[in-house]
């Protein structure tokens, strides 16, 4: 996959996904209850957009926002990779939320906040530079719902399984196909794409 750790990463990706199973069995954060299966299906897929993380040229200094992070994909993985970047993670279900304040407490990182709203109350004093998401119904729902957020020249990034053309026509007055990068994620079956798209001038 391209992805180099070291061994603090690894030890907090690790500990975040046991700790992810533990409250799993309480808390209902994923469908995924065996442990093998969430280092695959999460963590790995949370962890195939860090190339194209590594290949921007606007980092470290971005602000980025995961909307309906859940129980903290892809925000929790990719702030223990980039310590240099301040991450917001918003979900509007309390469980959830509680979890993450658990996870960054747990293990140290002082570069995420956690939000305990839906994402049209946020009002961030700040806007973003990027906007991701792994689990957005749509790309319109995504960009109309999210556009509040997003600073002037920032980019949605939304991952996505099989390239989403029927998504696209809709927005496409508005909205611009940046890139489409095809992501490996090992151990895992099925496409996966992440779509970078700015809104139109």
């Amino acid at each position: 996959m391209s992805v180099a750790l070291n061994e603090n990463q690894i030890e907090k990706l690790l500990a975040y996904v046991q700790e992810f199973e533990k409250w799993n069995k309480a808390y209902n954060l994923s469908a995924v209850r065996d442990i093998r299966q969430m280092v695959a299906r999460h963590l790995l897929d949370s962890l195939s957009v860090v190339p194209w993380f590594r290949r921007e040229k606007k980092f470290p200094a971005a602000r980025i926002i995961d909307v309906g992070t859940g129980g903290g994909l892809p925000g929790i993985p990719l702030a223990i990779m980039f310590p240099e970047i301040a991450f917001t993670l918003l979900d509007s279900n309390g469980k959830k939320t509680r979890f993450l304040f658990h996870v960054k407490t747990l293990l140290g990182l002082t570069n995420v906040s956690v939000e305990n709203r839906r994402v049209e109350e946020f009002q961030p004093a700040q806007k973003f530079d990027l906007v991701i998401s792994r689990a957005f119904a749509s790309l319109q729902d995504m960009t109309d719902g999210c556009a509040h957020l997003l600073a002037e020249q920032g980019l949605f990034v939304a991952m996505k399984g099989l390239f989403p053309q029927d998504e696209l026509a809709p927005i496409a007055d508005k909205i611009e196909l940046i890139d489409s990068i095809k992501l490996q994620v090992a151990e895992t079956d099925g496409e996966r794409h992440l779509l970078v798209l700015q809104p139109r001038p």
